[in-house]
């Protein structure tokens, strides 16, 4: 079983929200999905994969500025706070603590709905911590 955990942090790296995905699927399906559940923000910070203009469009709407660098096969290139996008670490240390809980890391659940659950109770640690 192969799946893909997209997640809304805080400013603080602290886990927000997440949704799974088909390990093949692009991750514009998760950022449909988590597009309505964002928090108010001043900022997002993504990656590339993120790059969608009906994606930046979705956040400017909601009064949230984009921080994401631009396809390499775009014809245009899009512009983005380069010192602002370098604290997208907060974001892999997140995922990097939630791999310190070894159900999570060795993936010892089939069920992507268990695997979600074991995610979401160390998520809820994660917060709190």
């Amino acid at each position: 079983m192969n799946t893909k955990l997209h997640a809304v942090t805080d400013e603080n790296g602290r886990p927000i929200s997440f949704f799974m995905s088909a390990g093949e699927a692009s991750d514009y399906t998760g950022a449909a999905a988590l597009l309505n559940s964002l928090p108010p923000a001043q900022w997002l910070l993504a990656d590339r994969g993120y790059d969608a203009d009906w994606f930046r469009e979705g956040l400017q709407n909601k009064g949230i500025k984009p921080c994401i660098p631009g396809r390499k096969s775009r014809a245009k290139p899009v512009k983005y706070d380069k010192r602002r996008y370098k604290r997208r670490n907060r974001i892999e240390i997140m995922f990097g603590r939630l791999k310190d809980w070894r159900r999570v890391a060795t993936r010892y659940d089939r069920c992507p709905k268990v695997f979600l659950s074991a995610i979401a109770l160390a998520a809820t640690v994660l917060f709190w911590l």
